[in-house]
């Protein structure tokens, strides 16, 4: 077994008749203006956590959102002393430089939007109501949609938890004593809190805001307006803030991978049958606590699964993608059989839809309620297909949608993920059970009048 971590041939074609097919559409986007999400709390509250995974859940469903951390701006200010003293609303000098960072923010922000950004994510404080005015003042200008969040913590442990483990590796304090980092940062807070101004059901119930308590132990909804405020309201209260991994892999290799044929309901070949095996001897070692394994329907993730001693799901939002027409051809037939759909699948894999099947764009929304369990669970271990494990790849790397399609998920591989501050950790663990490759990269020619050699070259061999 080998682990590696970071932090994210020609084939003979048969001669079958070429089949002309009909276009399909996409998906329709639902963002009719676009929105800005005003983030509000006290520093080591969580906000800058909770503004990525919005973003990151936001584009992976399709809606292209930016996050503008105003710290960031004022971190590019040459020579500047970004102690406590900085953040104390008696500094005057350091209340110019922050407001003119803020404003330098929001105008980059609304520039974004108006060259067709759908959702804009203002990270910072914004603790007083002067601020937020400002904020509202300038975004009510473009008739933008407005939505508030909130985090409130009360909870010393999980503010203390929250100052070690974020904030003293910013770097505000790079050189310096990590216990006197501790001590500076818990006097910036005091600063915050002597002007702090909370939303409040009665001054601000015309604003549209949800207030998250300790984390999620509690919410507060105002005045939901939209679409995207009921997608981040329905995100937000699912997420839970656990320690967990989730360990990510594809089913052995199936006795269709080695023919090179693409979906079906095929069981495992030898090879494939060696790594449940070796899988099932891994959790054992690993020791997992509280482990739960889910699975497709289809029955080589579950014959993957069968001798793994932890309780078991059966997720259909987890078969693989549809490839309708296609189902259970190889490339090559495919190639010489549909050769217009087979480019298009090239010029746009992620919003193309097979015929009478699905697309990735399809898949993702599929896998949307899994992303919201998985944000729920801790240890979980997803036996999978490769188009689906590289959506839910793609949604905890944050990685766009061109990228998604080609991500890497090898055969008889574990991709643990584990959920850190700002992104997430990944470990890849080779179990070394031989198998076919079945990764196809973007060949360098995608016309529709292109030679089938140039339309293979860059599909895996495989057995006949």
């Amino acid at each position: 077994m080998s682990r590696r971590s970071s932090y994210g041939m020609e084939s003979t074609v048969s001669p079958l008749q070429t089949t002309p097919l009909p276009n399909r559409v996409t998906c329709p986007n639902f963002v009719t203006a676009p929105n800005v999400i005003v983030m509000v709390g006290l520093p080591a509250r969580g906000k800058t956590y909770i503004a990525k995974k919005m973003a990151r859940y936001l584009n992976w469903i399709g809606i292209s959102t930016k996050v503008f951390n105003v710290g960031d701006y004022r971190r590019n200010i040459p020579g500047a002393d970004y102690t406590s003293n900085f953040f104390n609303p008696r500094n005057k000098d350091g209340n110019i430089i922050r407001t003119q960072c803020a404003e330098a923010a929001l105008k980059d922000m609304l520039d974004w939007l108006e060259r067709g950004g759908n959702v804009g994510v203002f990270d910072a404080t914004n603790t007083t109501r002067d601020r937020r005015r400002m904020i509202l003042d300038s975004i009510n200008k473009l008739q933008y949609k407005i939505f508030f969040v909130e985090s409130v913590c009360e909870d010393p442990e999980i503010i203390e938890e929250n100052v070690k483990e974020v904030k003293v590796t910013s770097p505000d304090y790079k050189n310096m004593d990590k216990e006197e980092a501790i001590k500076d940062f818990l006097l910036r807070i005091q600063h915050y809190q002597t002007s702090y101004e909370p939303l409040s059901e009665n001054f601000d119930r015309q604003l549209s805001f949800i207030k998250i308590f300790n984390q999620g132990e509690r919410f507060l909804v105002n005045k939901i307006n939209g679409h995207i405020h009921s997608r981040v309201v329905y995100y937000l209260m699912n997420i839970k803030l656990l320690k967990r991994s989730l360990y990510l892999t594809r089913h052995g290799e199936s006795e269709l991978n080695v023919k090179g044929r693409i979906g079906g309901n095929s069981d495992l070949s030898e090879r494939g049958q060696n790594y449940a095996q070796a899988l099932a001897k891994f959790v054992e070692q690993e020791n997992i606590p509280n482990l739960k394994v889910w699975t497709s329907e289809l029955k080589r993730t579950q014959q993957t699964s069968e001798h793994i001693e932890a309780p078991k799901e059966c997720w259909k939002a987890l078969n693989e993608i549809n490839a309708g027409v296609c189902e259970e051809m190889t490339y090559e037939e495919i190639a010489v059989k549909y050769p217009e759909e087979f480019a298009l699948r090239d010029q746009n894999k992620y919003t193309y839809r097979y015929p009478k099947g699905e697309s990735y764009e399809d898949l993702v929304a599929r896998l949307e309620p899994v992303i919201m369990e998985l944000e729920r669970q801790k240890n979980v271990m997803v036996i999978a297909h490769q188009a689906v494990a590289r959506c839910l790849l793609a949604y905890f790397l944050d990685k766009n949608s061109e990228e998604l399609a080609y991500l890497k998920v090898p055969l008889h591989t574990i991709l643990k993920l584990t959920p850190v501050a700002y992104g997430c950790l990944i470990e890849e663990i080779n179990l070394n059970v031989e198998s076919v490759d079945t990764h196809r990269e973007r060949p360098k020619n995608i016309s529709r009048s292109r030679s089938i050699e140039a339309a293979l070259e860059t599909v895996p061999p495989h057995e006949e």
